[in-house]
C-alpha cells in the first residue's frame, strides 16, 4: 500500500459462480446449474491466493448453493482471517420473492454457514442489490433473522436495480438494522456507480484510482468496493444464447480484471465490512 489515503476501506467478494449471475437468469433456470462445470473453487482459491499476497482481510459474501458444495473452501476463507457473510441461498432477485421465500432463502443459508463456522453470520447482501421501494419488509426480516448488516443498495438509476434517493453511506435503519450502500460519487449532479464489478472492468483502472481518491477526499466516508471470483477467470465458458448486451457486461476486460485488481490493493488500505464499519 502506498500514501494516496490513510483511510481504511472495505474489500468485498460475492462468491458465485458464471451461471449464477443476474445477466444470464433468462437463460439459465436454478434447475439447469447442475448442468455446468463449477469453476468458482478454483477462482475464489486464486482471489485467496493475492489477498495474502497484499496482506488483505476482505468479506466474502457467499451464496448458500456454493457453500453446500464446497464446504472446505468456506471453511478455508475463514482460516485465513476473511469475514464470511451471507449472499442468499438461490441468487434470486429480493423483489422478485414473496416475504416468506425470502426469509427462507435466507434461513437456509444463514444456518448452513454458521453450522459450517461455527459461529453468528452479521452480514448480507442480496443478489443484485435488489431491496429497495417495493420491499423495504426485507430489513426487518433481516433484522429479526439476527444480521447487524446489509449491503444490498444501490443509489443509482439501473435497469436492473437502483434507489438514487436513498441514502449513500452506510446508515442505522429504522429496523435496527445497519445498511452500507455500494458507493456513487456525484457528477454534474448525477451519482455516478464506482463501486466495483462491471464498472471496475470496463473503466482504465487510472480512472478507477481517480474516482475513488475523489470519493475519499470529498466525502470523508469509508469505500466499499464488490467483485465476483468469476471477474478474474477469462478461461470461462462463452454462452452464445445471452443478450448481446449481458455478453458485454459479463465479458468485457475479464483478462484485464486480476492486474487492476492488484493495483487497487496496492493503492488502497482495505479490510473486512466488520472492521471497517464497527460491526460486532
Amino acid at each position: 500500500m502506498n500514501d494516496m489515503h490513510t483511510c481504511l476501506n472495505a474489500m468485498t467478494v460475492d462468491v458465485e459462480d458464471f451461471f449464477h449471475v443476474s445477466a444470464f437468469d433468462k437463460i439459465i433456470k436454478p434447475s439447469d446449474w447442475d448442468d455446468y462445470q463449477p469453476r468458482v473453487d478454483g477462482n475464489t482459491r486464486r482471489l485467496l491466493d493475492v489477498f495474502a499476497r497484499h496482506g488483505v482481510k476482505s468479506t466474502f459474501f457467499v451464496l448458500g448453493w456454493v457453500a453446500e458444495r464446497y464446504p472446505e473452501l468456506i471453511k478455508e476463507i475463514h482460516a485465513q482471517g476473511h469475514e464470511i457473510a451471507s449472499h442468499g441461498y438461490s441468487h434470486r432477485r429480493a423483489y422478485e420473492q414473496t416475504p416468506d421465500e425470502f426469509k427462507m432463502d435466507v434461513l437456509r443459508s444463514r444456518d448452513h454457514l454458521q453450522d459450517l463456522l461455527g459461529e453468528k453470520i452479521a452480514g448480507y447482501r442480496a443478489p443484485s442489490f435488489s431491496i429497495g421501494y417495493s420491499n423495504e419488509w426485507a430489513f426487518e426480516i433481516l433484522a429479526e433473522l439476527g444480521f447487524g448488516y446489509s449491503s444490498s443498495t444501490y443509489p443509482v438509476k439501473h435497469d436492473l436495480y437502483g434507489t438514487p434517493d436513498w441514502p449513500r453511506f452506510a446508515y442505522l435503519r429504522k429496523e435496527n438494522i445497519i445498511e452500507i450502500p455500494i458507493p456513487t460519487l456525484k457528477v454534474m449532479g448525477k451519482q455516478v456507480p464506482i463501486g466495483g464489478g462491471g464498472y471496475f472492468r470496463l473503466y482504465p483502472y487510472g480512472l478507477t484510482r481517480k474516482l475513488v481518491q475523489k470519493y475519499l477526499d470529498k466525502e470523508r466516508q469509508p469505500y466499499s468496493f464488490y467483485f465476483h471470483p468469476w471477474e478474474i477467470d477469462a478461461e470461462q465458458p462463452r454462452l452464445k444464447n445471452a443478450s448481446a448486451k449481458s455478453r458485454f457486461r459479463h465479458y468485457v476486460n475479464l483478462k484485464h480484471t486480476e492486474s487492476k485488481l492488484e493495483k487497487l490493493l496496492e493503492d488502497f488500505s482495505w479490510s473486512t465490512m466488520k472492521d471497517v464499519y464497527g460491526i460486532s
